[in-house]
C-alpha cells in the first residue's frame, strides 16, 4: 500500500476516533437539571449503567438498569432521588444539580463502555450585585460607582447602553459618573458567570448627587421668591392698565 495512502487512512482513523469521544461539555448552575444522551442505542438492549468520575478521579456508579435482575437502581447516595434514566434511549437526567455533581459521565450498555463521554461543570448562581458609591473630595459633579465581584461586570445606564469600565484593585470594576441634571438617569451592574445572571437595583442620580440637587431646589425657590416680591401682582397690572385706558378715552 502506498504511503500515501496508509497516512490518509491513519489521519481518517484519528478523525473518527477523535469525533466518537468528544462528547459534550456542559455547564449549568446550582439547582438546574441536565441531560445526556447516548448517539447509538443498538437493540437488544439488557443493561445499562452510568458513570460519575469526579475531580479527584474517583468513579461510582450514578445509576443503572437490568432487564432481567434489578430493574432500576442508584447506589450512589450522591444520586439518590434525582437522577432518572429511559431505558430506551439510555438518557439519563440529573435534577436539582450541586456542584458536587461536576466531573466526567460514562456509559456502558451491555457491560461494554461506549465512547461518549460527558463533561458536566456546575457552578454557583452568582450573587444579586450591590453597588458600592465613592464621592470624590473637591468635585461634587463626579462621583465612582464599584462593583466587587469576580464575575463577568456589565455596567449599563437607563437607556440600556452598556458602558466603558475600569478595573478596581483587589477585584471588580468601577464607572465614573458625571452629574447630567436628570434625576432620573439610574445605573446597574449585572454579573454574569456564563450560567447565571444578576442585576443590582438601579443607583439613581438624584441619590448621588444630594448635595447638588438640593442646591437646585434652593437656587430654583429663591428665583420664585424674587419673582413674587419684585413683580407686581397680575391683577394690580391689570387694574391699572384699565385706569389708563379709560383716562385716554376721556
Amino acid at each position: 500500500m502506498p504511503l500515501r495512502c496508509l497516512m490518509l487512512i491513519t489521519i481518517c482513523v484519528v478523525f473518527i476516533t477523535t469525533e466518537a469521544v468528544s462528547g459534550e461539555n456542559v455547564k449549568k448552575a446550582v439547582g438546574e437539571e441536565v441531560s445526556f444522551r447516548p448517539t447509538n442505542m443498538d437493540p437488544p438492549v439488557s443493561s445499562i449503567i452510568w458513570k460519575h468520575k469526579n475531580s479527584s478521579g474517583i468513579v461510582v456508579k450514578a445509576i443503572e438498569w437490568d432487564v432481567d435482575e434489578y430493574g432500576f437502581s442508584t447506589p450512589n447516595q450522591r444520586f439518590k432521588g434525582i437522577t432518572a434514566l429511559d431505558e430506551k434511549t439510555g438518557q439519563i437526567t440529573i435534577t436539582y444539580l450541586a456542584v458536587k455533581h461536576s466531573g466526567l459521565y460514562t456509559i456502558d450498555i451491555n457491560s461494554k463502555e461506549i465512547e461518549q463521554r460527558f463533561s458536566l461543570e456546575v457552578m454557583e448562581r452568582v450573587p444579586k450585585p450591590v453597588v458600592k458609591i465613592k464621592k470624590i473630595k473637591g468635585n461634587p459633579d463626579v462621583v465612582y460607582l464599584i462593583c466587587e465581584y469576580s464575575d463577568s461586570i456589565i455596567w449599563r445606564n437607563s437607556s440600556g447602553e452598556i458602558l466603558i469600565s475600569s478595573l478596581h484593585h483587589p477585584k471588580g470594576e468601577f464607572i465614573t459618573v458625571e452629574f447630567t441634571g436628570n434625576p432620573d438617569n439610574f445605573y446597574t451592574c449585572t454579573l454574569d458567570n456564563g450560567v447565571s445572571t444578576e442585576t443590582s437595583d438601579p443607583v439613581y442620580e438624584r441619590d448621588l448627587f444630594q448635595d447638588l440637587w438640593g442646591f437646585v431646589i434652593v437656587s430654583v425657590s429663591m428665583v420664585f421668591i424674587m419673582v413674587f416680591l419684585f413683580i407686581p401682582p397680575c391683577h394690580d397690572y391689570c387694574a391699572d392698565c384699565c385706569r389708563r385706558r379709560k383716562t385716554s378715552q376721556k
